[in-house]
């Protein structure tokens, strides 16, 4: 075992504080990375306040994990030292059921994955701990490769906020003559415009802010609904193919769903903390699907990190120091960031 640093909530009331924890030796399939940045999701504010339950504290988050590697196990074959990596919501699976055998090991069924912070952790026999930390050791096969042709603290985000979106839009095989609604214009909600314009998609974003819209056009948005505007939305009834819903907290989906052609799908990836209600006729009528999509395999993280790579797509961020996560989550509570926070763990 080998000491390391990092920040950590010690209860779910508590503000995050240094914290100095034991990372395990790396074993013959591992690699040690050096952690460079790490992004800041809404999903490390829930886990920490203990808003999904389950919480298991103390508690170091962190799931966008941009780093060098430092150290490989003699039977890695993927990566060598000095190499740049990555690791993203998992870093391990049960690699045998149905699902991880199809490249879906954020469905493991055996018995699930096992996620970058906040789980059992099978080396340790504790919890593992994420990426608000100096270093992490991860089986190469959890371990993903980045171009460094890429702002290496503007690729972090992608690890969640890139890999979300991307997932469902190729999951719905969105293209040229689709149109394509996003709700929310957040860490998620950005990535999502990006991507679906990127795929040749007509891309309008819903806001209940009037100010987002410049920025939503310039993010890749053809055209910007004010959600709260009664009329605005009847305007485009039965039109949408798909949208993706990127927003955490409660709303309104029967408003959403009523947009939706006949057959068209509204895929939630916000996932808030309170149920969310819809009635059945939104449904029923014209066929429409109701549907949730969790992050992406590893090799679909792959896949979308090579696409960013090739076309040039990153998230659009804020550097932060260690010492303003707190800050930063409360400003990201009231939406005041643009779009992603990013540590810069030189600060640690």
């Amino acid at each position: 075992m080998q000491s390391t640093k990092g920040y950590a909530a010690r209860s779910k009331s508590s503000p995050l504080a240094p914290f100095s924890f034991e990372r395990r030796d790396p074993g013959p399939t591992d690699v040690q990375i050096d952690i460079l940045f790490c992004g800041v999701c809404h999903s490390d504010l829930h886990t920490v306040r203990g808003e999904w339950g389950g919480t298991t504290f103390p508690c170091v988050p962190g799931h966008e994990i941009v780093g060098r590697i430092v150290k490989v196990g003699g039977k890695v074959k993927k990566f060598r030292d000095g190499d740049l990596a990555a690791v993203g919501c998992m870093v391990d699976s049960c690699r045998t059921c149905d699902n991880c055998r199809d490249h879906l090991e954020q469905f493991c069924d055996n018995p699930g994955p096992v996620f970058t912070y906040n789980s059992k952790d099978k080396h340790t026999g504790g919890i593992t701990y994420g990426g608000y930390s100096k270093s992490i050791v991860v089986d190469e096969d959890f371990v993903l490769q980045i171009s460094d042709k890429l702002d290496l603290a503007a690729t972090a985000p992608l690890l969640c906020a890139g890999i979300t979106t991307y997932s469902p839009l190729r999951h719905w095989k969105i293209g040229e003559g689709h149109k394509v609604g996003v709700v929310g214009l957040g860490g998620l909600g950005h990535m999502g415009v990006k991507f679906a314009n990127a795929f040749g998609a007509h891309v309008a974003l819903f806001t209940t802010s009037p100010k987002k819209t410049a920025d939503a056009k310039k993010l890749g948005a053809h055209e910007v609904i004010l959600s709260k505007n009664e009329e605005e939305m009847e305007k485009h009834e039965k039109s949408f193919d798909f949208i993706l819903d990127t927003v955490s907290a409660p709303h309104d989906l029967d408003a959403y769903l009523s947009l939706l052609k006949r057959d068209g799908t509204l895929v939630l990836v916000g996932a808030s903390p309170d149920p969310l209600a819809v009635d059945a006729f939104s449904l029923i009528h014209r066929r429409r699907s109701l549907a949730g999509s969790l992050i992406g395999g590893v090799a679909e993280t792959q896949e979308m990190l090579d696409y960013c790579a090739e076309r040039g797509i990153v998230c659009d961020i804020e550097k932060i120091a260690i010492d303003q996560i707190n800050e930063a989550y409360e400003r990201m509570l009231k939406s005041d960031v643009k779009y992603r926070f990013v540590i810069d763990m030189v600060s640690l």
